[in-house]
């Protein structure tokens, strides 16, 4: 088995930092010229493993350029579908206002809205509906 090479080594640290909500480390390695939109052995970006209710995570990388509407390869879930799904208001309004597709199709054809609602997220839900209102 070929060694990864040194962009593939910062990727899966990248990702794990974001995965544990750990700033410190997510910082040093994008200040380092870490791509905030490599993925992991996994196919995975940063803002997709990211814990959701860490808005604080998705504010360091969504200015770097993360992408909030990359699809996850096996579920086609956004981060904005994750956060809808477990209630993580802040984290959808920052994806939102950096540009999250909030209608954007999982592979199961739900939104994000969708989301929010089969979960019991009715503060999400009503934050998603005044939303799609206000763009009509």
């Amino acid at each position: 088995m070929e060694a990864p090479n040194g962009d593939d080594c910062q990727a899966n640290q990248l990702c794990n930092a974001a995965a544990r909500g750990d700033l410190v480390t997510a910082k040093r390695l994008l200040d380092s010229g870490a791509d905030p939109n490599a993925t992991n052995v996994f196919g995975r970006t940063p803002i997709q493993v990211m814990m959701m209710g860490n808005s604080k995570m998705a504010e360091l990388l969504l200015p770097r350029g993360a992408d909030p509407n990359r699809p996850d390869p096996s579920t086609g879930a956004t981060p904005a579908h994750d956060a809808a799904r477990e209630g993580f208001l802040d984290t959808l309004k920052l994806l939102y206002h950096r540009g999250a597709h909030l209608d954007h199709l999982d592979k199961q054809d739900n939104s994000p809205l969708d989301l929010a609602r089969k979960n019991g997220q009715n503060h999400v839900t009503d934050y998603l509906v005044e939303m799609f209102q206000c763009d009509t």
